[in-house]
């Protein structure tokens, strides 16, 4: 019987042939015989392995023979992708050598697009532009590293030397997240400097990368404020009256889109986590805009103009944090925390910014559940009636069981985070196979939520399977990450952005859409929210 994973290898064997064909490479026969278009076999010279080359010049290592010869030893299988600068004997047995763009460790969604790119007959490493598809071909990457190699993690260098082991098995997924930060670092500081607002140190390190002490002193105060682990907030009453009164701006028109959504949560966080006038405050809006703008760039003139904005931010908010209420987030960790940041305490300034900024998904994610409730009427309707039915809930308002359930699937589908990086800081062995210490270990978490091999209906739109038993704590799918990396704040999140759904379903139906989904195939992989346009009519 052809197997899947059979069918996958033919085709990607046909469009390697079909790529040689049209650019001239060399092609090995199924003899083993490398052929080139339009003339004879030519056997391989017995000192010498055949080098295959791309577009770009740089060769491709031989991927080596496909059993290992008599007497050698093979501990554990690995797959690794290598680009060699000059001819090398044989690869090692079980060995795959691919090429791999020299870009760091932490943007992995661009290595993948680069594999996907080279496994499709390609070739060419995607863009930053072209991000949206980079996900798609990272998923055939993956799909075709399994089938070759089986469930063992894989190695791959990169150009530069770096390491990168993707892990391809979910039985691997539970060390990931139960290793602690000695043995897999979670906040490198490249990492930090990309992903927060905070100003970087002279040594990269800003205060979004706490550690130490400094990582326990956060913890308490984000169990204070955010309320891990309750799905109602302790001031839950107070917050979804700031949400019912931004989400008139949802509702204002016939039309909703990114820009409106943004405008309607980008108010609401400011009122959740610093107080009401802040929410009219358009000049901490625009500086807040600008230093997420420039975190991808802080060099040179752009630096500047980011340290300006991060230090008129910073004097702002903490103008804010000085009369913030108790109904604040950033008042409930006023309790904990010193506001100006001395004696080695956290900065509650700080930590009210990066609030701010993860309250930033919430139009993305809050357009992409309503984007699929339109393509799907009934779940649309039994997730209004559940909106209607809670005004009247009473001490239970804002659990609204159902639209979260939509919202994990949501998240399922269009994670926020599609990879997770954490480095190695020691010598650590992974199925048998020991890697040094600097090592980065990859999580595809958008690859294995939508896994078909592994997830039931991966790519449909299915919210009841966030109501069996344990479903939060299934390590294939982690909408918020697992063990000790979890986000604090997961549980208010969802809170905001169902009830932010709810508020819309109430009084209108989700008639029109764009992009148009097909509610029984299967969804597309990635979801710009960029190009959503959702259209509203009165229920």
């Amino acid at each position: 019987m052809r197997t899947v994973q059979g069918a996958a290898l033919d085709g990607l064997k046909a469009r390697v042939r079909a790529l040689a064909e049209r650019t001239g490479l060399p092609v090995r026969s199924t003899r083993g015989e490398p052929r080139t278009p339009g003339g004879p076999a030519v056997p391989p010279r017995p000192a010498e392995r055949p080098v295959r080359t791309h577009r770009g010049g740089a060769r491709l290592a031989d991927p080596g023979p496909a059993e290992p010869p008599p007497g050698t030893h093979t501990p554990a299988r690995r797959a690794s992708v290598s680009t060699p600068l000059r001819r090398q004997p044989p690869a090692p047995a079980r060995t795959a050598a691919l090429m791999a763009p020299a870009v760091s460790p932490t943007a992995a969604t661009t290595v993948f697009a680069a594999l996907g790119a080279l496994l499709s007959g390609t070739g060419r490493p995607r863009t930053i532009r072209r991000r949206f598809d980079g996900v798609s071909a990272s998923a055939a990457a993956l799909r075709a590293l399994r089938a070759r190699h089986g469930d063992a993690p894989a190695l791959v260098r990169t150009r530069s030397g770096k390491r990168l082991l993707v892990l391809l098995d979910p039985r691997d997924l539970r060390r990931f997240y139960a290793e602690p930060v000695t043995v897999l670092a979670a906040d490198p500081p490249r990492k930090c400097r990309g992903l927060s607002t905070h100003e970087p140190g002279p040594d990269g390190d800003g205060t979004g990368c706490a550690r130490g002490e400094q990582r326990a002193e956060r913890r308490r105060m984000s169990a204070d404020a955010l309320a891990p682990g309750q799905p109602v907030h302790p001031a839950a009453g107070p917050i979804l009256t700031v949400v019912s009164d931004e989400a008139r701006y949802l509702t204002a028109a016939g039309t909703l889109e990114l820009a409106r959504a943004r405008h309607a949560a980008s108010r609401a966080a400011r009122r959740i986590v610093l107080g009401g006038p802040a929410a009219e405050d358009d000049e901490l809006a625009g500086w807040l805009t600008q230093l997420r703008a420039e975190d991808k760039r802080l060099r040179g003139g752009p630096r500047r103009a980011a340290r300006s904005a991060h230090d008129k931010t910073r004097a702002r908010i903490r103008e804010y944090v000085r009369r913030a209420g108790e109904d604040t987030l950033a008042g409930r960790a006023a309790r904990l925390a010193d506001p100006a940041g001395t004696d080695g305490a956290v900065d509650l300034v700080d930590e009210a910014r990066l609030w701010l900024l993860a309250m930033d998904a919430v139009p993305d994610i809050l357009l992409r559940t309503l984007l699929l409730l339109g393509a799907h009427p009934c779940e649309q309707d039994a997730a209004a009636a559940e909106a209607a039915a809670e005004v009247a809930a009473g001490p239970a308002r804002g659990e609204l069981p159902r639209l979260r359930a939509c919202v994990r699937e949501s998240l399922r589908l269009y994670p926020v985070v599609p990879d997770l990086v954490r480095v190695t800081r020691a010598e650590t062995e992974w199925r048998g196979v020991r890697h040094p210490a600097g090592t980065s270990v990859l999580l595809p978490a958008a690859f294995h939520q939508r896994d078909p091999e592994r997830v039931p209906a991966a790519h449909v739109f299915v919210p009841g399977r966030w109501k069996n038993p344990g479903a939060d704590q299934d390590i294939r799918m982690a909408p918020f990450s697992h063990g000790g990396g979890r986000c604090p704040g997961d549980q208010l999140g969802l809170m905001i952005t169902a009830a932010f759904c709810a508020e819309v379903l109430r009084g209108h139906r989700i008639t029109g859409t764009r992009p148009v989904l097909d509610p029984v195939g299967p969804l597309p992989v990635t979801c710009d929210p960029h190009s959503v346009r959702l259209t509203l009519t009165r229920r």
